[in-house]
């Protein structure tokens, strides 16, 4: 089943213009979203062919059946409940068993957890991306040679300068563990290399420092100090920023580093929004998604605001959002077996 099928058919009840257009925040680049709803004929729906969505390839077309899209209603999910309240100069088509679904039929307090809950994961997303333009990491990786280093005079010194310093190599050092401590060991040099001394690391890759068995008699030279612990977070972080580098909108990124904010301006932009529509859901009870201050929440995608600006706006409205949830006369949830009737009814016509 394609789209070309769904509209050959005349199977779509619904079909909006969504998105930034629809929010009123749309400029001269912004793409053109399409949501719509369909229904399947009678014989797919009771057969094997049932297929809940279609989208395009660059899913910025995508049409939900009937079923699905009130499933997801009555799991308040934002992008859904934004469609079904698509302003009416948005609206392509609508099939006149539409009106028989209404956005406050849908709205609860769930809406706290669906809209709210996924702005603060987007938050801390943010925080993250901010951490990462601030804290680029070295494509050159470190080994733990890095976090090792010597007790000496009240002091410690890097393990490679002081290596560098006294014309020692790390293959000739010997280790031994020092009991009753966390990473503390004692240095042994053999500068003849016939002591079979495993060296401090077996390769650039070790995840650890090598033990050595030391001839009894030895002496150890200094004690080494390897800061393991350090060594975890650096590699989950050396990780985690080249999976980004290799994974993130170039072109996002250089607006981004353009306007020097360290965030994701148009993400962020957005979550604002969402935290607005999530007060609102609570305050008045109904949900409008065109929004009032387009000029402020423009500022936040061109990088007007200061990090710092927009996370305590985002505080701010969470903070709100947890009051009037409080106090909201919005059920907890959704009435299911209401909606579901409404969807039972709107089949049974459409299968008449």
């Amino acid at each position: 089943m394609t789209l070309e099928f769904l509209k050959t058919k005349n199977l779509i009840l619904f079909e909006a213009i969504s998105g930034s257009r629809a929010f009123g925040l749309a400029t001269e680049n912004s793409d053109t979203d399409i949501r719509g709803v369909y229904y399947v004929p009678k014989e797919e729906f009771f057969g094997l062919n049932y297929i809940p969505q279609i989208s395009n390839e660059t899913n910025d077309i995508t049409y939900y059946e009937i079923g699905r899209f009130v499933e997801l209603l009555q799991k308040n999910n934002p992008n859904i409940l934004e469609v079904l309240a698509s302003p009416e100069d948005c609206i392509i088509h609508k099939d006149p068993l539409m009106d028989l679904l209404r956005p406050e039929d849908f709205l609860s307090k769930l809406c706290k957890d669906t809209f709210a809950g996924y702005a603060v994961s987007q938050i801390k997303k943010a925080k993250g991306l901010n951490k990462k333009i601030l804290n680029p990491v070295e494509k050159e990786r470190k080994s733990i040679l890095d976090f090792c280093y010597i007790l000496q005079n009240d002091t410690s010194v890097p393990l490679k300068k002081w290596l560098a310093d006294n014309g020692k190599v790390q293959e000739k050092c010997g280790l031994v563990s020092i009991d009753h401590t966390k990473g503390v060991f004692a240095v042994f040099y053999d500068e003849s290399g016939n002591s079979g001394y495993r060296g401090i690391i077996q390769n650039e890759e070790a995840n650890q420092v090598s033990v050595s068995s030391i001839p009894k008699g030895e002496q150890s030279v200094v004690y080494l100090f390897c800061n393991l612990d350090a060594y975890s977070t650096y590699c989950k972080d050396y990780r985690e920023y080249w999976k980004w580098v290799s994974e993130r909108n170039e072109d996002r990124y250089n607006v981004n580093r353009e306007h020097g904010q360290n965030y994701d301006s148009k993400n962020m932009m957005h979550t604002i929004r969402l935290l607005q529509s999530c007060e609102q859901i609570f305050k008045t009870g109904s949900l409008h998604i065109r929004v009032d201050n387009r000029e402020e929440l423009l500022d936040i995608k061109a990088g007007n605001l200061s990090y710092e600006s927009v996370m305590q706006k985002a505080e701010k409205l969470i903070s709100s959002i947890e009051y009037y949830h409080s106090v909201s006369r919005l059920p907890d949830y959704p009435d299911i077996k209401k909606t579901e009737k409404i969807l039972i009814d709107m089949r049974e016509k459409l299968y008449a």
